[in-house]
Protein backbone atom coordinates (compact mmCIF):
# COMPACT_ATOMS: atom_id res chain seq x y z
CA UNK A 1 0.00 0.00 0.00
CA UNK A 2 2.57 2.10 0.83
CA UNK A 3 4.36 1.46 -2.17
CA UNK A 4 1.19 2.48 -4.12
CA UNK A 5 1.20 5.56 -2.15
CA UNK A 6 4.39 6.82 -3.30
CA UNK A 7 3.84 5.94 -6.67
CA UNK A 8 0.70 8.05 -7.12
CA UNK A 9 2.56 11.04 -5.12
CA UNK A 10 5.43 10.78 -7.48
CA UNK A 11 2.89 10.39 -11.40
CA UNK A 12 1.48 13.97 -9.20
CA UNK A 13 4.82 15.33 -8.87
CA UNK A 14 5.81 14.51 -12.62
CA UNK A 15 2.13 16.41 -14.05
CA UNK A 16 3.35 19.21 -11.84
CA UNK A 17 6.49 19.49 -13.61
CA UNK A 18 5.49 19.16 -16.50
CA UNK A 19 3.18 21.66 -16.15
CA UNK A 20 5.52 23.90 -14.70
CA UNK A 21 7.99 23.18 -17.77
CA UNK A 22 4.83 24.07 -20.14
CA UNK A 23 4.48 27.16 -18.61
CA UNK A 24 8.06 28.43 -18.82
CA UNK A 25 8.40 26.97 -22.35
CA UNK A 26 4.98 29.17 -23.59
CA UNK A 27 6.52 32.02 -21.38
CA UNK A 28 9.69 32.02 -23.62
CA UNK A 29 8.14 31.69 -26.52
CA UNK A 30 5.94 35.13 -25.57
CA UNK A 31 9.47 36.76 -24.54
CA UNK A 32 11.22 35.74 -28.09
CA UNK A 33 8.34 37.30 -29.33
CA UNK A 34 8.93 40.41 -28.27
CA UNK A 35 12.36 40.23 -28.14
CA UNK A 36 11.72 40.19 -32.37
CA UNK A 37 9.34 42.68 -32.42
CA UNK A 38 11.92 45.25 -30.50
CA UNK A 39 13.84 44.79 -33.40
CA UNK A 40 11.28 44.65 -36.07
CA UNK A 41 11.45 41.47 -37.34
CA UNK A 42 7.49 40.93 -37.39
CA UNK A 43 7.65 37.57 -38.91
CA UNK A 44 9.39 35.75 -36.42
CA UNK A 45 7.46 38.17 -33.22
CA UNK A 46 4.32 36.88 -35.11
CA UNK A 47 5.15 33.24 -34.76
CA UNK A 48 6.65 33.44 -31.84
CA UNK A 49 3.54 34.94 -30.53
CA UNK A 50 0.80 32.64 -32.05
CA UNK A 51 2.99 29.31 -30.77
CA UNK A 52 2.83 30.84 -27.29
CA UNK A 53 -0.96 31.50 -27.61
CA UNK A 54 -1.62 28.08 -28.93
CA UNK A 55 0.25 26.90 -25.95
CA UNK A 56 -0.33 28.92 -23.31
CA UNK A 57 -4.70 28.03 -23.97
CA UNK A 58 -4.06 24.80 -23.21
CA UNK A 59 -2.55 25.29 -19.99
CA UNK A 60 -6.10 26.99 -18.72
CA UNK A 61 -6.37 29.55 -16.23
CA UNK A 62 -2.64 29.02 -15.39
CA UNK A 63 -1.87 30.74 -19.07
CA UNK A 64 -4.53 33.32 -19.16
CA UNK A 65 -2.69 36.04 -18.88
CA UNK A 66 -0.32 35.40 -21.74
CA UNK A 67 -3.55 34.25 -23.88
CA UNK A 68 -4.72 37.88 -23.00
CA UNK A 69 -1.52 39.33 -24.04
CA UNK A 70 -1.06 37.45 -27.26
CA UNK A 71 -4.76 38.20 -28.51
CA UNK A 72 -3.73 42.28 -27.67
CA UNK A 73 -0.15 41.96 -29.81
CA UNK A 74 -0.86 39.90 -32.56
CA UNK A 75 -3.78 41.54 -34.57
CA UNK A 76 -1.34 44.81 -34.51
CA UNK A 77 1.37 42.68 -35.99
CA UNK A 78 -0.25 41.75 -38.51
CA UNK A 79 -1.86 44.79 -39.72
CA UNK A 80 1.51 46.25 -39.27
CA UNK A 81 2.94 43.85 -41.95
CA UNK A 82 -0.29 44.57 -44.05
CA UNK A 83 0.90 48.05 -43.95
CA UNK A 84 4.24 47.26 -44.98
CA UNK A 85 2.51 45.40 -48.48
CA UNK A 86 0.70 48.79 -48.76
CA UNK A 87 3.90 51.41 -48.79
CA UNK A 88 5.66 49.21 -51.45
CA UNK A 89 2.19 49.02 -53.38
CA UNK A 90 1.53 45.52 -52.87
CA UNK A 91 -1.86 45.89 -52.65
CA UNK A 92 -3.45 42.56 -52.95
CA UNK A 93 -1.15 41.23 -50.25
CA UNK A 94 -2.10 44.26 -48.39
CA UNK A 95 -5.42 43.60 -48.38
CA UNK A 96 -4.91 39.92 -47.37
CA UNK A 97 -2.88 40.48 -44.10
CA UNK A 98 -5.38 43.80 -43.23
CA UNK A 99 -8.48 41.88 -43.62
CA UNK A 100 -6.59 38.88 -41.56
CA UNK A 101 -6.10 41.44 -38.68
CA UNK A 102 -9.48 42.87 -38.85
CA UNK A 103 -10.73 39.02 -38.49
CA UNK A 104 -8.75 38.33 -35.46
CA UNK A 105 -9.37 41.79 -33.94
CA UNK A 106 -12.78 41.23 -33.86
CA UNK A 107 -12.73 37.69 -32.74
CA UNK A 108 -10.36 39.21 -29.98
CA UNK A 109 -12.31 42.25 -28.94
CA UNK A 110 -9.75 44.41 -30.24
CA UNK A 111 -11.94 47.44 -30.90
CA UNK A 112 -8.78 50.07 -32.16
CA UNK A 113 -7.37 47.44 -34.14
CA UNK A 114 -10.50 46.60 -36.00
CA UNK A 115 -11.69 50.23 -36.53
CA UNK A 116 -8.17 51.12 -38.08
CA UNK A 117 -7.96 48.33 -39.87
CA UNK A 118 -11.71 48.67 -41.45
CA UNK A 119 -10.52 51.91 -42.59
CA UNK A 120 -7.03 50.73 -44.36
CA UNK A 121 -9.56 48.14 -46.21
CA UNK A 122 -11.44 50.86 -47.88
CA UNK A 123 -7.63 53.04 -48.09
CA UNK A 124 -6.30 50.42 -49.91
CA UNK A 125 -9.07 49.17 -51.82
CA UNK A 126 -9.09 52.63 -53.78
CA UNK A 127 -5.43 53.23 -54.01
CA UNK A 128 -5.95 49.92 -55.79
CA UNK A 129 -8.58 50.58 -57.96
CA UNK A 130 -6.52 54.21 -58.79
CA UNK A 131 -3.51 52.33 -59.87
CA UNK A 132 -5.51 49.54 -62.20
CA UNK A 133 -6.77 52.75 -64.14
CA UNK A 134 -4.10 54.32 -64.29
CA UNK A 135 -2.19 51.29 -65.60
CA UNK A 136 -5.17 50.78 -68.03
CA UNK A 137 -4.90 54.35 -69.27
CA UNK A 138 -0.99 54.07 -69.91
CA UNK A 139 -1.66 50.72 -71.78
CA UNK A 140 -5.18 52.98 -73.78
CA UNK A 141 -7.65 50.23 -72.17
CA UNK A 142 -9.47 53.35 -71.53
CA UNK A 143 -12.85 51.30 -70.93
CA UNK A 144 -11.17 49.82 -68.30
CA UNK A 145 -9.60 52.29 -67.18
CA UNK A 146 -13.05 54.24 -66.80
CA UNK A 147 -14.40 51.30 -65.02
CA UNK A 148 -11.61 52.10 -62.13
CA UNK A 149 -11.70 55.32 -61.97
CA UNK A 150 -15.65 54.67 -61.14
CA UNK A 151 -14.84 52.36 -58.51
CA UNK A 152 -12.67 55.06 -57.18
CA UNK A 153 -14.97 57.28 -56.88
CA UNK A 154 -17.78 55.16 -55.42
CA UNK A 155 -15.47 55.12 -52.88
CA UNK A 156 -14.37 59.03 -52.49
CA UNK A 157 -16.66 61.12 -54.44
CA UNK A 158 -14.53 64.15 -53.37
CA UNK A 159 -11.24 62.44 -55.48
CA UNK A 160 -10.14 64.74 -57.27
CA UNK A 161 -7.82 63.00 -59.36
CA UNK A 162 -10.05 60.36 -60.39
CA UNK A 163 -12.54 62.57 -61.69
CA UNK A 164 -10.68 64.28 -63.70
CA UNK A 165 -9.35 60.96 -65.10
CA UNK A 166 -12.47 59.62 -65.38
CA UNK A 167 -13.44 62.20 -68.36
CA UNK A 168 -10.22 61.54 -70.01
CA UNK A 169 -10.86 57.97 -70.45
CA UNK A 170 -14.33 58.58 -71.49
CA UNK A 171 -13.47 60.82 -73.80
CA UNK A 172 -10.42 58.36 -75.20
CA UNK A 173 -12.69 55.40 -75.18
CA UNK A 174 -15.47 57.83 -77.55
CA UNK A 175 -18.28 57.79 -75.05
CA UNK A 176 -18.76 61.88 -75.09
CA UNK A 177 -22.27 61.71 -73.39
CA UNK A 178 -20.52 59.87 -70.53
CA UNK A 179 -17.40 61.99 -70.13
CA UNK A 180 -19.95 64.67 -70.46
CA UNK A 181 -21.83 63.21 -67.72
CA UNK A 182 -18.27 62.74 -65.80
CA UNK A 183 -17.52 66.55 -66.70
CA UNK A 184 -20.15 67.59 -63.26
CA UNK A 185 -17.97 65.28 -60.89
CA UNK A 186 -15.03 66.76 -61.74
CA UNK A 187 -16.61 70.73 -61.12
CA UNK A 188 -17.46 69.39 -58.41
CA UNK A 189 -14.13 68.41 -57.36
CA UNK A 190 -12.47 71.93 -58.61
CA UNK A 191 -11.03 70.05 -62.11
CA UNK A 192 -13.56 72.30 -64.21
CA UNK A 193 -10.86 74.07 -66.47
CA UNK A 194 -8.99 70.49 -66.58
CA UNK A 195 -12.81 68.61 -67.91
CA UNK A 196 -13.00 71.95 -70.21
CA UNK A 197 -9.63 71.16 -71.62
CA UNK A 198 -10.29 68.00 -72.21
CA UNK A 199 -14.15 68.06 -73.45
CA UNK A 200 -13.23 70.71 -75.53
CA UNK A 201 -9.95 68.84 -77.17
CA UNK A 202 -12.15 65.45 -77.52
CA UNK A 203 -15.10 67.19 -79.56
CA UNK A 204 -13.19 69.01 -81.82
CA UNK A 205 -11.28 66.17 -82.81
CA UNK A 206 -14.37 64.51 -83.79
CA UNK A 207 -15.38 67.50 -85.62
CA UNK A 208 -12.98 67.40 -87.36
CA UNK A 209 -13.19 63.67 -88.31
CA UNK A 210 -16.43 64.16 -89.55
CA UNK A 211 -16.06 66.91 -91.62
CA UNK A 212 -13.08 64.84 -93.47
CA UNK A 213 -15.77 62.08 -93.56
CA UNK A 214 -17.91 64.15 -95.64
CA UNK A 215 -20.68 64.53 -92.59
CA UNK A 216 -21.28 67.86 -92.65
CA UNK A 217 -23.98 68.75 -89.95
CA UNK A 218 -22.31 66.32 -86.92
CA UNK A 219 -18.78 68.53 -87.77
CA UNK A 220 -21.11 71.63 -86.44
CA UNK A 221 -23.05 69.79 -83.79
CA UNK A 222 -19.88 68.46 -82.61
CA UNK A 223 -17.51 71.98 -83.15
CA UNK A 224 -20.15 73.63 -81.58
CA UNK A 225 -20.08 70.90 -78.19
CA UNK A 226 -16.55 71.35 -78.65
CA UNK A 227 -16.79 75.64 -78.51
CA UNK A 228 -18.79 75.21 -75.76
CA UNK A 229 -16.20 74.17 -73.34
CA UNK A 230 -13.21 75.71 -75.32
CA UNK A 231 -13.24 78.75 -77.29
CA UNK A 232 -10.64 77.53 -80.01
CA UNK A 233 -10.35 78.81 -83.36
CA UNK A 234 -9.87 75.89 -85.12
CA UNK A 235 -13.58 74.58 -84.14
CA UNK A 236 -14.79 78.25 -85.47
CA UNK A 237 -12.75 76.90 -89.01
CA UNK A 238 -14.85 73.79 -88.62
CA UNK A 239 -17.81 75.22 -88.18
CA UNK A 240 -17.79 77.20 -90.77
CA UNK A 241 -16.42 75.17 -93.22
CA UNK A 242 -19.39 72.42 -92.76
CA UNK A 243 -22.01 75.11 -92.93
CA UNK A 244 -20.24 76.73 -96.28
CA UNK A 245 -20.71 73.11 -97.78
CA UNK A 246 -24.12 72.66 -96.90
CA UNK A 247 -24.61 76.24 -98.23
CA UNK A 248 -25.66 77.79 -95.63
CA UNK A 249 -23.20 80.57 -95.98
CA UNK A 250 -25.60 83.30 -93.64
CA UNK A 251 -24.53 80.80 -90.63
CA UNK A 252 -20.91 80.22 -91.90
CA UNK A 253 -20.31 83.65 -91.88
CA UNK A 254 -19.98 84.23 -87.78
CA UNK A 255 -18.07 81.19 -87.80
CA UNK A 256 -15.25 82.53 -89.68
CA UNK A 257 -15.22 85.68 -88.78
CA UNK A 258 -15.24 84.75 -85.09
CA UNK A 259 -11.95 82.69 -86.44
CA UNK A 260 -10.02 85.52 -87.71
CA UNK A 261 -11.14 87.45 -84.42
CA UNK A 262 -9.09 84.54 -82.30
CA UNK A 263 -6.28 83.75 -85.04
CA UNK A 264 -5.91 86.99 -86.58
CA UNK A 265 -1.63 85.74 -87.88
CA UNK A 266 -3.33 82.12 -89.05
CA UNK A 267 -1.11 81.19 -92.35
CA UNK A 268 -4.49 81.13 -93.63
CA UNK A 269 -6.04 84.19 -91.79
CA UNK A 270 -6.18 85.91 -95.59
CA UNK A 271 -7.93 83.18 -97.57
CA UNK A 272 -10.52 83.22 -95.29
CA UNK A 273 -11.00 86.68 -95.20
CA UNK A 274 -11.73 86.33 -99.15
CA UNK A 275 -14.41 83.92 -98.32
CA UNK A 276 -16.45 85.55 -95.86
CA UNK A 277 -15.85 88.79 -98.16
CA UNK A 278 -17.37 86.37 -101.27
CA UNK A 279 -19.90 84.87 -98.87
CA UNK A 280 -20.84 88.81 -97.74
CA UNK A 281 -21.10 89.50 -101.61
CA UNK A 282 -23.46 86.31 -102.26
CA UNK A 283 -25.80 87.50 -99.82
CA UNK A 284 -25.99 91.11 -101.35
CA UNK A 285 -24.03 93.01 -98.64
CA UNK A 286 -21.78 95.14 -100.62
CA UNK A 287 -20.31 97.17 -97.62
CA UNK A 288 -19.35 93.86 -95.69
CA UNK A 289 -18.00 92.35 -98.63
CA UNK A 290 -15.63 95.32 -99.44
CA UNK A 291 -14.91 95.30 -96.11
CA UNK A 292 -13.39 91.91 -96.23
CA UNK A 293 -11.90 92.21 -99.26
CA UNK A 294 -9.87 95.08 -97.80
CA UNK A 295 -8.79 92.94 -95.12
CA UNK A 296 -7.99 89.70 -97.47
CA UNK A 297 -5.84 92.45 -99.30
CA UNK A 298 -3.96 93.75 -96.31
CA UNK A 299 -2.98 90.13 -95.42
CA UNK A 300 -1.84 89.09 -98.67
CA UNK A 301 -4.14 88.66 -101.05
CA UNK A 302 -4.83 89.53 -104.92
CA UNK A 303 -7.98 91.02 -104.70
CA UNK A 304 -7.27 94.32 -106.60
CA UNK A 305 -9.83 93.09 -109.00
CA UNK A 306 -12.58 92.29 -106.54
CA UNK A 307 -12.02 95.92 -104.59
CA UNK A 308 -11.96 97.73 -108.19
CA UNK A 309 -15.20 96.34 -109.16
CA UNK A 310 -17.01 97.84 -105.68
CA UNK A 311 -15.57 100.90 -106.60
CA UNK A 312 -17.31 101.55 -109.94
Amino acid sequence: MKKMFLAIAAFAASIALAGAQDLKSVTELYNAGAEYLSINDKASALSSFQQALSGAAELGEEGAEIVSNCKTVIPGIILSIGKEYYNIKDFDAALEKIGEALALAKEYGNDDIAVEAEGLISQVGLQKDLAAGNEAFKTKDFAAAAESFRKVLEADPTHKTASIRLVQALANAGDLAAAKEAYRIAVDNGKEEDARKVLGGAFLKQAAAALKAGKSAEAVEAAKESIAFVEDAKAYQIAGQASYKMKKNAEAIPYFEKYLELAPDASNAGQIALTIGALYQGLNNKAKALEYYKKAQALGQDVKAYIDAFSK
